[in-house]
């Protein structure tokens, strides 16, 4: 019961967080205001995992290697914006509530409940499929940008940066995702070996 409160709780977060965002790209209609959206990470992985905490505070089941991935993808969206994409603007007000809640309240609260609740049972096998969504992201983004000339992040922007350094850039972030994967595993693997 405490699980799926928590699940509850974050998914509200979630939910809140996303419809603020929503709300702040005060540009054409709704379907223009989704697609800008459909651009980021962060957004992409704040849904997904939002939906997925509704489902378990439904009671529906989750595997623990799906729970594993969507940990990866958070931290990752945490991890990437605090380190590298923070000092590039300054959000005031509600967008500044808003980022917190996508960028730190859904990682931190996500890895504790993974902690506290999420079955453990993951495998290095795993990792491969975990790396699954960021590299559907990244390709998407890729041939969007290429397409329109819109690029989510600075560290993708091929028009500013070039292709070679765009092809860099995503080759250090999924040894990046990879390495973390691997840490998960690790945890994952230290929480089973524990006395209970």
């Amino acid at each position: 019961m405490i699980a799926r409160l928590t699940a509850f709780a974050l998914a509200l977060i979630g939910l809140v967080a996303l419809r603020a965002q929503f709300d702040a790209h005060v540009v054409g209609t709704v379907a223009d205001r989704l697609w800008v959206m459909a651009g980021f990470f962060t957004l992409w992985t704040n849904t997904v995992l939002t939906v997925h905490l509704l489902a378990i505070t439904k009671g529906w089941r989750v595997s623990a290697s799906r729970l594993a991935g969507l940990l990866l993808s958070i931290v990752m969206v945490g991890a990437v914006y605090h380190l590298v994409l923070a000092g590039l603007w300054n959000p005031q007000g509600v967008a500044w509530w808003t980022q917190q809640g996508l960028h730190t309240a859904m990682p931190l609260g996500f890895l504790a409940w993974w902690l506290a609740f999420a079955p453990k049972d993951v495998a290095v096998k795993d990792i491969p499929v975990w790396l699954l969504w960021p590299l559907s992201y990244c390709g998407f983004a890729l041939i969007r940008g290429a397409a329109t000339g819109f690029w989510p992040y600075p560290f993708l922007n091929a028009d500013a940066i070039g292709w070679p350094r765009v092809a860099l850039n995503c080759g250090v972030l999924l040894v990046i995702f990879a390495a973390l994967g691997f840490a998960i595993v690790f945890i994952a693997r230290k929480l089973q070996a524990r006395p209970s």
